[in-house]
C-alpha cells in the first residue's frame, strides 16, 4: 500500500484508527499464511541439506511459463491454506483473498506475470498534469449478471475506498485523492491533492478493481461474503462458498477478452488449513494445484511423480520487524550487531530448505524493473556491510552498553520458517551478549501484532513475510516513514522521510529509482526492519493440468483462466 505524503499541502493527517477492526485484517496480509510441516530446531543450521530429496534439493531456477495446455478441461481443484476473510475487493489484502478474487474481479490495469502493466478495464491512461490520472474505460464489458460496465461503476468502485463506512483496507492508496469523476462518455478522471507516483501503479491491484455499482449497493455490508459473492467482469464468476470448506467458480462465457477465456468450465478452491493434509492431497492428486508450497515439503513434492514444482518471480522478502525503538534495539548499533550475528546463508538452508537467497534489502530486485539500471546497481551494490561477523557484532553490543539486555521476540507456528528463524535469532543473540526470549503466540494473536498497537506492547521483535502489490520499491519504503501505521517500531529518520517523500512525488521512473536507492541505503544502514531472505514464488501442479505462469502476479492477474488439460 502506498502511504500519504506527510507535510504535503492538503493531504489528510495520518490516521492510525481509520478502519479499525476492518483494518486489523490488513496487517495480516503480509503474513505468509502457508503453514509448514512441523518445526525445525536450530540444530538444523548445522545439518543443512540432510532432508534433501534428490540431488537438486535446495536449488532452483525461475520459470516464466509452464507447458501450454492440450485443451479445455471440465474442472480442477486448488488448495488454499486459509479461507478468505472476504471477497469484497475493499478487504482483499491477504494471500487467500486475492488468490481467489483475481479470477473473478478485474482492475483498470493488469499486472502481468513479468510484473509489467498493461491495459485492463481501462484501455488507456493519460497523465496530463502531475495531479491528474485520466482513464479511458473499455467498452463492451459485461458483469457476471449480464449488465454492461459503465464509467459510473468505475467511479463508485474507486470511491468506495474513501468511504469511512466501508473502511477499506486500501484506504492509504487513496489518501491523496481529491476527486473521482466521470469526465467523458467513456472516461474517468482521478485528481490528487499532491503528485502521487504510486496511485496509478496500484490500479493493477485490488485498489483498481471495478465491480457492479448496483450489486455493491444492493448487497451493502454483505457484499463479498458467502451469501452474495461478487459481481465483477473476470473470466470466472462466483458459484458457491461453503464456509470452512470450499469456494467454487464458474466459467463466464460472456467474458470480453478471448485471449483469457477460461479453459476450465469450473474450478474449486479447497480450504486445507493443515499443511500435512494439504501436501498429502497434492501428492495423491486429490487436489490439482497450489501456490506457496510449504518450504519443507518442496523436496518431497519435487521427488513426486504426480506433478511438478515451479519457481517464479516474487516481490517478497522475509524480514524481522523491530517494534520497540525505546528498548535495547532502539540503538542502531544493537540492530546492526544482531544482523551481523545471523548467518543468513545458513538460515536460508535451514528455514526455507535453500529455496530463497539471503537479502540485504527489504525489496527484491524484481520490483525495480522500471528503474534506471545504474540506480538499481546502486541500490543493491552500495548497501552497508552486515555480513556474518560475531566478533564485530560483540564489539558493537559492548559499545552500545547492551550486554545482557533482554529482548522479547514474539513468534507463532505460521510457517516452519518462523520457528527456525526465531530459534536462530535467539541463538545468535546469545552469541553476542543479548538475552533474547522467545514468546510463542497463537496464529490469531500473532496477526494482531500487525493491527493492534496494544498487541505490540512489550514486544521488541517479530518476523514478517512482506510482499509488494506493485513493481515499485517505494511501496515498501513509504510504510516505514515517520508516523505510518506499519512503522511498528515508530522509527524516525528525517533524512529518510525527505528522500521517500520526494520520490513519491516524482513522476520520472528513472529519477525516482535513484531516490529509492538512497532510501534503501538508509533503511539498510539503520535497520528499522532487518532483511533476511528473498523468496521465489512456488507453485505445484498435478499432472492433470498445466498452463499457468508462476509469478506473484497471481494475486491480481486471472491466472486460473489459462489452466487447461495437460497432454498425457
Amino acid at each position: 500500500m502506498t502511504g500519504r505524503i506527510p507535510g504535503a499541502g492538503g493531504a489528510p493527517a495520518p490516521d492510525r484508527t481509520h478502519a479499525t477492526g476492518r483494518r486489523a485484517r490488513s496487517r495480516t496480509a503480509r503474513l505468509l499464511a502457508a503453514a509448514g510441516v512441523g518445526a525445525l530446531a536450530i540444530g538444523a543450521l548445522a545439518g543443512c541439506g540432510q532432508s534433501a530429496v534428490g540431488r537438486d534439493a535446495g536449488t532452483f531456477e525461475l520459470t516464466a511459463h509452464t507447458p501450454q495446455p492440450a485443451g479445455d478441461i471440465d474442472s480442477f481443484t486448488w488448495a488454499l491454506a486459509t479461507e478468505p476473510y472476504s471477497l469484497d475487493p475493499a478487504y482483499a489484502f491477504d494471500y487467500a483473498d486475492n488468490t481467489v478474487l483475481s479470477n473473478m474481479c478485474e482492475s483498470l490495469l493488469r499486472w502481468n506475470s513479468d510484473l509489467s502493466q498493461s491495459p485492463g478495464l481501462a484501455t488507456a491512461v493519460d497523465h496530463p498534469d502531475p495531479l491528474s490520472w485520466v482513464y479511458t474505460i473499455r467498452e463492451g464489458v459485461r458483469f457476471h449478471d449480464g449488465t454492461p460496465m459503465t464509467p459510473n461503476d468505475v467511479v463508485v468502485s474507486l470511491s468506495r475506498h474513501l468511504d469511512p463506512e466501508v473502511a477499506s483496507f486500501w484506504y492509504d492508496s487513496f489518501k491523496n485523492v481529491d476527486t473521482i469523476e466521470q469526465t467523458g462518455e467513456h472516461e474517468v478522471t482521478v485528481r490528487t491533492v499532491v503528485p502521487d507516483s504510486q496511485f496509478n501503479q496500484l490500479m493493477s491491484a485490488a485498489p483498481g478493481v471495478i465491480q457492479s455499482a448496483q450489486s455493491t449497493e444492493q448487497a451493502g455490508a454483505d457484499y463479498g461474503n458467502q451469501s452474495t459473492g461478487v459481481n465483477c467482469s473476470g473470466p470466472f464468476s462466483f458459484g458457491e462458498w461453503r464456509a470452512g470448506e470450499s469456494i467454487t467458480l464458474e466459467r463466464f462465457d460472456d467474458y470480453w477478452d478471448p485471449d483469457l477465456r477460461a479453459k476450465a468450465e469450473q474450478m474449486t478452491f479447497v480450504v486445507l488449513n493443515d499443511p500435512n493434509a494439504r501436501v498429502n492431497a497434492l501428492q495423491t492428486g486429490e487436489i490439482d494445484g497450489a501456490w506457496t508450497i510449504p518450504s519443507n515439503a518442496i523436496d518431497v513434492l519435487r521427488a513426486s511423480d504426480t506433478g511438478s514444482v515451479y519457481f517464479g518471480t516474487n516481490a517478497t522478502v522475509q524480514s524481522l520487524i523491530v517494534s520497540d525503538m525505546e528498548g535495547p534495539l532502539g540503538d542502531a548499533r544493537v540492530r546492526q550487531a544482531l544482523t551481523m550475528s545471523i548467518d543468513r546463508e545458513a538460515l536460508v538452508r535451514a528455514a526455507v530448505q535453500g529455496y530463497g537467497s539471503p537479502s540485504d534489502a527489504l525489496t527484491s530486485e524484481s520490483v525495480w524493473i522500471n528503474g534506471d539500471p545504474d540506480a538499481v546497481r546502486e541500490a543493491f551494490d552500495d548497501l552497508p556491510d552486515h555480513d556474518y561477523d560475531l566478533e564485530a557484532a560483540r564489539e558493537l553490543v559492548r559499545e552500545a552498553g547492551a550486554e545482557g539486555a533482554k529482548i522479547t521476540y514474539v513468534t507463532a507456528s505460521l510457517d516452519s520458517s518462523f520457528d527456525v528463524i526465531s530459534q536462530a535469532v535467539a541463538s545468535a543473540g546469545r552469541e553476542i551478549g543479548l538475552d533474547i526470549e522467545i514468546e510463542t503466540r497463537t496464529p490469531n494473536a500473532y496477526t494482531l501484532l500487525f493491527s493492534d498497537p496494544t498487541a505490540i506492547e512489550g514486544v521488541d521483535l517479530f518476523a514478517t513475510t512482506w510482499y509488494l502489490s506493485s513493481t515499485d520499491p517505494l511501496e515498501m519504503y513509504a510504510v516505514i516513514r515517520t508516523g505510518e501505521f506499519s512503522n511498528y517500531g515508530q522509527w524516525s529518520n528525517p533524512e529518510f522521510d525527505d528522500v521517500v517523500n520526494r520520490a513519491l512525488q516524482t513522476d520520472d521512473a528513472g529519477e525516482r529509482s535513484f531516490l529509492s536507492a538512497e532510501a534503501q541505503r538508509i533503511a539498510s544502514e539503520e535497520l528499522p526492519w532487518i532483511p533476511l531472505i528473498d523468496l521465489p514464488t512456488t507453485l505445484w501442479m498435478g499432472d492433470r493440468i498445466t498452463g499457468v505462469d508462476p509469478s506473484i502476479s497471481y494475486m491480481y492477474y486471472p491466472w486460473a483462466a489459462t489452466i487447461g488439460r495437460a497432454e498425457r
